[in-house]
C-alpha cells in the first residue's frame, strides 16, 4: 500500500465507519495520546524501566499503526499530501545532513 492509497483508505473508512473526522484539535490530542502509548512500550520494553505484566502483551506495531492512522487523518483534514511532504522532507534532510552524521564522532563505530 502506498501512502496515497493509505490516505484514500482512511478517508473512505472515516466516511463509512467513522461517520466524520473528529476536529483537528481533537485529533491532535488523540495523536499525542497514541504517541504516548508507543513511548510507554518502548521505554519499558527497550529502555531502563521495568515492563509491567499488563504491558507485556501490548503490540508495538498496532500502537504505531494507531499513530499513523491519526496522522493520516490530520493530513487528510488539512490537505497535506503525505507522499509529497515526505519526498520534500527527505530531499531537505539529504541536502542539510549530507555530511553532518558522517562527521559526528558519537555515531562512529569503534
Amino acid at each position: 500500500m502506498t501512502i496515497k492509497e493509505a490516505q484514500n483508505i482512511v478517508d473512505k473508512w472515516i466516511e463509512t465507519v467513522g461517520v466524520r473526522y473528529f476536529n483537528e484539535l481533537t485529533n491532535m490530542a488523540i495523536l499525542t495520546e497514541e504517541v504516548g502509548e508507543v513511548a510507554r512500550i518502548i521505554s519499558r520494553r527497550y529502555g531502563e524501566q521495568s515492563e509491567k505484566e499488563s504491558d507485556k502483551n501490548k503490540d508495538l506495531g498496532d500502537e504505531m499503526a494507531d499513530v499513523l492512522f491519526v496522522l493520516i487523518c490530520l493530513a487528510n483534514q488539512t490537505g497535506v499530501d503525505l507522499t509529497e511532504a515526505l519526498e520534500k522532507n527527505l530531499e531537505k534532510k539529504s541536502i542539510r545532513d549530507a555530511e553532518r552524521h558522517h562527521n559526528n564522532p558519537k555515531l562512529k563505530n569503534d
